[in-house]
């Protein structure tokens, strides 16, 4: 919880409500005993926004409010600001560049993220698409790792991976992800509008989204070891596609 901001009473979270975006509300959470019509108000404006709705007791929002006057309500945020798919285009707009983007499939350490964040800086991605649950965020580990490029590569957390991987593949983006008998990744022509996926540390690319891969791409390995760190292997891949780009110019 220690990367959650917290907003808690009932003018508050409703305001909250009215105006937060979906992607940085985490979860709202509801005293268990409590049913007045100003909560249900506010827990149908959450459902119709589809967040996550915990009901608790007293006890645990005297505990994360710090005995503050929740009034039965409060909502845990995310601190860092997230932005939509729109905006990463845009900002492969603002360059005059074609799209580059990073979806990662459920990763779930802070640590990779992090690094992640920092290469894709380095190689000029436009911007990282991530899974709302069952995956790491934005939280205060990522930004210390990533060294800044929190601030400059652009987050966009949605609430299904495998829909906004269709809706990317509708506006012209190349989907390329990584499997054992994929395309050396050496041979990766990675002009155009593209997004490359990078699965979950342990179980790899989803069944779901790995038939959603317009291509496939795989880093060969001759040691005892056949998988690298989640965020050596986006290294690696990041800066072929970033050759592949610069030599397209």
């Amino acid at each position: 919880m220690e990367d959650n901001e917290f907003v808690y009473g009932r003018h508050a979270v409703e305001e909250s409500l009215k105006t937060g975006s979906n992607a940085n509300i985490n979860k709202l959470f509801v005293q268990s005993d409590l049913n007045s019509d100003t909560i249900h108000d506010i827990v149908k404006t959450a459902q119709d926004k589809k967040i996550l709705i915990s009901q608790v007791p007293k006890n645990k929002l005297d505990l994360l409010s710090d005995r503050g006057n929740h009034q039965g309500v409060m909502l845990a945020m995310s601190p860092y600001s997230y932005a939509t798919l729109d905006d990463l285009f845009d900002a492969a707009t603002a360059k005059n560049e074609e799209p580059f983007f990073l979806i990662l499939d459920n990763l779930e350490d802070p640590h990779n993220l992090g690094s992640i964040m920092r290469t894709a800086d380095a190689v000029g991605v436009h911007g990282i698409i991530i899974p709302k649950h069952r995956a790491v965020g934005l939280t205060s580990t990522v930004a210390k790792v990533s060294t800044g490029a929190i601030e400059h590569v652009p987050v966009a957390r949605v609430t299904n991976l495998a829909a906004a991987i269709k809706t990317l593949k509708e506006r012209g983006v190349w989907i390329f992800g990584t499997a054992m008998e994929g395309q050396d990744f050496r041979k990766w022509d990675a002009h155009g509008a593209i997004g490359l996926v990078i699965g979950n540390e342990g179980k790899g690319i989803s069944p779901g989204l790995q038939k959603l891969m317009d291509a496939t791409i795989s880093i060969p390995m001759v040691g005892h070891v056949q998988s690298l760190n989640a965020s050596v292997a986006t290294g690696i891949l990041l800066y072929q596609a970033f050759t592949s780009r610069q030599e397209q110019k």
